[in-house]
């Protein structure tokens, strides 16, 4: 099957090289060509990493590679399913989704690796809202087992189990999500985050100290500040964005700290500098 996906970033990239390494030929666009060889050199990178640990052949990255076609221009594509993996800001994805449900098939699935935008939203900016469905993927994709995937009011039973069968073919684990502000994983995860640069904002403790309790003391394998770092703390500050506007409940209401830093360029990981520094 050929998937488009659209944005090469940390997601679209994850996707992209799931989706070539399980036989789909993938048709990878953003916005600008640049990126897109950023995200296929990314892909080649894992895979050559894959390589050197023996989990895959040389054989089966070549293959993987063959099949990821980029693609900067969206004129003119077809494909049977879209991934749109763009930025986390309602606007650009309404008018992704709007431009993808002139562009595919009216039998094309529009699918979004949103985080936290409603499935709803986005499906009443085309004309098919039935084939539109969320498809949220957890970061790294290439690892993580999760899809959540998320039915907005309109989504039908058969978007729904076509889209349950292309993750389990992924070697995913689909879950079943409503389409509620965040969903299940953020909606958990994010506020604790949002408590963890409360803590380091109100001085309660260091980064290192904040990070080291919750990994020896709850054993998380990763520090929550360590983690918004890799989310990207602009993401991070969009989501709960969207939670405290979603439920209008204060205890989403983002840290003054989080803002600052998104405000400042120290977005993580992405940026080389976020609560935690990343030398080139």
């Amino acid at each position: 099957m050929e998937i488009l996906i659209v944005g090469s970033g940390q997601m679209g990239s994850g996707i992209a090289q799931v989706a070539a390494q399980h036989g789909h030929t993938v048709l990878l666009h953003d916005r600008d060509r640049a990126f897109i060889e950023r995200g296929v050199g990314v892909i080649r990178k894992n895979l050559d990493r894959a390589v050197e640990k023996s989990r895959i052949s040389e054989h089966e990255r070549d293959n993987a590679l063959r099949l990821i076609c980029p693609k900067p221009e969206l004129d003119h594509l077809q494909a049977e399913f879209a991934i749109e993996a763009a930025t986390e800001q309602l606007q650009t994805k309404l008018d992704l989704f709007a431009t993808l449900d002139e562009l595919m098939p009216p039998s094309a699935i529009l699918a979004s690796n949103t985080s936290s935008i409603s499935i709803t939203k986005l499906g009443a900016a085309t004309r098919r809202p039935d084939r539109v469905i969320g498809m949220h993927f957890m970061n790294p994709v290439p690892v993580m087992p999760l899809v959540e995937v998320i039915r907005g009011l309109e989504t039908s039973q058969e978007t729904f189990a076509a889209v349950d069968r292309l993750a389990q073919q992924l070697g995913k684990t689909p879950v079943e999500v409503r389409d509620f502000p965040g969903f299940v994983s953020n909606r958990v995860l994010l506020p604790m985050i949002n408590e963890a640069v409360y803590a380091l904002y109100e001085g309660v403790a260091t980064p290192e100290a904040i990070d080291t309790v919750m990994r020896l003391g709850m054993n998380h394998p990763m520090g929550p500040l360590a983690l918004a770092d890799l989310i990207g703390l602009d993401t991070c500050l969009s989501i709960m964005e969207v939670l405290h506007a979603g439920f209008g409940d204060s205890k989403y209401r983002p840290c003054p700290l989080l803002a600052q830093y998104v405000a400042a360029g120290r977005l993580g990981r992405k940026s080389g500098r976020g609560f935690f520094e990343y030398p080139a």
